[in-house]
């Protein structure tokens, strides 16, 4: 793993992020889209406890670390059914990149700058192109799509308080166990004793992996080794990479408005985060 580059490792889990969306959503006629993301986040919650083994008792952990905690999980949690409950209805493509301005609209917060609203501008563009194109969009598909962007923006900035609160990977590891216990009561009423299947436990498992544990632990280890900024910028290439994934299993192939749309939101982003001013240095305590 260390002779990889690192910018392979954010493509490659960019890939198993969004090759596994496409296979989770050819398995909805066989698992209902809550049941699918609760065995996602019940496989990648396992796992991380296992390898993490986080320290969930101790002195100093207050009760604000806690409520941190929890509202990380939730924020994980609605991402993730999200999205699944957007692309149960839209093109994998089109959700995600409606998705997408949840993170891009975080990158511009709090900028004064014209340029910066410029890009939130040609990303609001990119996703108002996408009403007029052939074949009418479920709005319950982009409603729920644009609550799935809202939940990142909010697993964004959770996620950093989440880093300083809790050290490595425990953080992540306990709200994924809080994602799982929030989401186990719909998800069990969904789909039922489906969920003792062998097939299913097996399939759900595999998109688990494919979805959160690979692309998790190579953003981990890229993050180690290259600049947060660049890590952002390849991570724009998501909605593209939704959109490959969606024609190579699923046939969904897009219109050149859809693809347009796509473009400039993929654009907006990687402009936002070359132009972005880099944070400043934390002052010693």
């Amino acid at each position: 793993m260390s002779r990889i580059p690192a910018v392979w490792l954010v493509i490659g889990g960019i890939l198993s992020l969004q090759f596994g969306a496409a296979i989770a959503k050819d398995l909805f006629v066989l698992i209902p889209p809550t049941a699918m993301v609760w065995m996602r986040v019940v496989t990648s919650a396992v796992i991380f406890m296992i390898a993490v083994r986080p320290r969930v008792v101790g002195a100093g952990r207050t009760r604000r670390d806690w409520l941190v905690i929890i509202g990380f999980g939730i924020c994980l949690m609605t991402m993730n059914w999200a999205i699944y409950q957007s692309f149960a209805r839209i093109p994998l493509g089109v959700a995600v990149t409606i998705e997408f301005l949840g993170p891009l609209t975080v990158a511009v917060i709090g900028s004064r700058r014209s340029i910066d609203f410029l890009w939130l501008l040609l990303a609001a563009a990119g996703v108002a192109l996408l009403g007029p194109t052939p074949g009418s969009l479920s709005w319950s598909g982009v409603g729920f799509a644009l609550l799935a962007g809202l939940a990142w923006a909010g697993y964004i900035l959770l996620s950093a308080e989440t880093g300083r609160r809790w050290p490595g990977l425990s953080g992540l590891a306990l709200a994924s166990v809080v994602g799982a216990i929030v989401l186990a009561g719909p998800a069990i009423a969904d789909a039922g004793t489906r969920l003792l299947q062998p097939k299913i436990l097996l399939l759900g498992s595999a998109v688990g992996l494919l979805s959160s544990v690979i692309p998790y632990s190579l953003e981990l280890i890229a993050l180690r080794r290259i600049p947060p900024r660049v890590f952002s910028i390849l991570m724009s290439l998501e909605p593209a990479a939704a959109a490959l994934a969606a024609i190579i299993l699923l046939a969904e192939f897009l219109s050149w408005a859809q693809w347009l749309a796509l473009v400039c939101v993929v654009i907006a982003s990687v402009g936002a985060t070359r132009t972005a001013k880099p944070p400043a240095e934390p002052t010693a305590i």
